[in-house]
C-alpha cells in the first residue's frame, strides 16, 4: 500500500519549533509531509551548491558524499542543482537518514528512486508549498532553500557563486548562528571570510568523520541511531 502525506499546520506542537526561531513571521502555515518526521532529530546536515561548480570542487563533493554516506550522517536538501543532484545519488546507495524537500507542492507520484528509502523508513519528503505548485520557480527554490537550512543543525555550502543566491543564504545563516562549512578552494574564499569552517582542497586527503564528540540523537526512528555529525571541531583530516 502506498504511503499517504500528512498535513501539519504551525499551529500543531509537532510543527519543527527550529523554523520560527530562524524564519520567524516568515515560516510556512503548513507543510506537507511523506516519511516519517522523527527523521527531523537526527540534527540533519543541509548541503548546497551553485549551479555553476568549478570542476575541482565536484571532486571534492563526490567525495565527501561518499564520506557522509559511509558515516550514516543524515543530510538534508533540495538536491536541485547538478552537484548537489551527484550528491543525492550518492547518499541514496547509503542507509543513512535522507531528507529531501522539494521546491513545488507534495509529489503526486514518488519518483523511483525515493520508493524503497521511504519503505525503509530512512527517507523524508518534506514540502512547505501547497500543493497545486507544480512547477519549480526561482522564488520558490529560494524559498525551500531557506526552508531546509532553518531545518538542519549545520550547513554545508560546496559552492556559491559571488553574489548569487547561494552566497546571500550563506550570510543569512551566519546571521541566525548555525555553523557552516565549505570546501577548501580559492573560488571559496569569500564564504572562508564569512566563517565557514575549510574542508581541504584537491588532493589534501580524505574526509574522517570522528565521532567521539558527537553529540546523541534522540529520536523514535532507528536510522537517527548513527552518530550525529560532529561539531566543526570534530572534523579531522587524514593524509
Amino acid at each position: 500500500m502506498t504511503a499517504q502525506p500528512s498535513w501539519l499546520s504551525c499551529h500543531e506542537p509537532a510543527f519543527p519549533s527550529i523554523l520560527a526561531a530562524c524564519l520567524g513571521s516568515q515560516i510556512p502555515q503548513s507543510v506537507t509531509a511523506l516519511g516519517d518526521l522523527a527523521l527531523l532529530d537526527c540534527r540533519p546536515l543541509a548541503l548546497f551548491c551553485s549551479a555553476r561548480c568549478p570542476g575541482s570542487l565536484i571532486v571534492q563533493a563526490s567525495d565527501l558524499a561518499h564520506a557522509l554516506r559511509d558515516h550514516g550522517a543524515a543530510v538534508i536538501g533540495g538536491f536541485h542543482t547538478p552537484v548537489e543532484r551527484a550528491c543525492l545519488e550518492i547518499l541514496l546507495g547509503g542507509a543513512g537518514p535522507l531528507i529531501v524537500c522539494p521546491a513545488r507542492g507534495m509529489y503526486k507520484i514518488i519518483p523511483a528512486e525515493f520508493r524503497k528509502p521511504l519503505a525503509d523508513g530512512r527517507l523524508l519528503l518534506l514540502s512547505p508549498f501547497d500543493e497545486t505548485e507544480h512547477r519549480v520557480t526561482v522564488e520558490l527554490a529560494a524559498g525551500r532553500n531557506r526552508f531546509v537550512a532553518a531545518l538542519a543543525s549545520r550547513v554545508l555550502f560546496v559552492h556559491s557563486a559571488p553574489g548569487g543566491r547561494t552566497e546571500a543564504l550563506a550570510r543569512e545563516v551566519v546571521g541566525w548562528g548555525k555553523p557552516i562549512y565549505t570546501l577548501k578552494h580559492a573560488g571559496n574564499s569569500y564564504l572562508l571570510a564569512l566563517g565557514a569552517a575549510p574542508m581541504p582542497a584537491d588532493g589534501a586527503g580524505q574526509p574522517e568523520i570522528t565521532t567521539a564528540h558527537s553529540h546523541p540523537v534522540k529520536s523514535t526512528n532507528e536510522h537517527c541511531d548513527a552518530p550525529a555529525l560532529p561539531e566543526k571541531d570534530d572534523i579531522q583530516w587524514k593524509p
